[in-house]
């Protein structure tokens, strides 16, 4: 038996990845410390950390992963967020994610594995020391 979604559910939800998508640290934080999930996905799979990171917001990331988001959840294509930062550039982001816990070689492709493809060797370089 499916039921249909609460319409205020799914504009709470939207506005929620918007925030990440956008990157507003402070009122993602606020929505999480208020009950939201830290790890709601949308349809695609895609959490608000991974919409988060590969839109570039660091502190963004920061937030989510400091109120307990997995930093490795991979969406519904086997992306995780520290590969999709890798793929978008966001070194930052890379860094952030690193420092709470994420594995380089999770995912398909895997972080290190997008460096690799795109020849990101510094970021190879960053992985091994890490």
């Amino acid at each position: 038996m499916s039921e249909t979604p609460d319409p205020e559910v799914i504009e709470l939800a939207s506005k929620v990845f918007d925030l990440a998508r956008q990157g507003d640290a402070e009122a993602l934080a606020a929505y999480i410390d208020a009950g939201v999930p830290v790890n709601l996905t949308n349809d695609k799979g895609d959490s608000l950390v991974m919409l988060a990171a590969y839109h570039g917001h660091a502190g963004a990331v920061a937030a989510l992963l400091e109120r307990g988001a997995d930093p490795d959840r991979a969406n519904d294509r086997g992306q995780t967020p520290i590969a999709g930062a890798v793929f978008k550039g966001e070194d930052e982001v890379v860094r952030t994610l690193l420092t709470h816990g994420a594995d380089p070689e999770a995912g398909t492709p895997s972080a290190v594995d997008t460096a690799r493809m795109f020849g990101k060797t510094h970021l190879l370089e960053l992985f091994a020391s890490w």
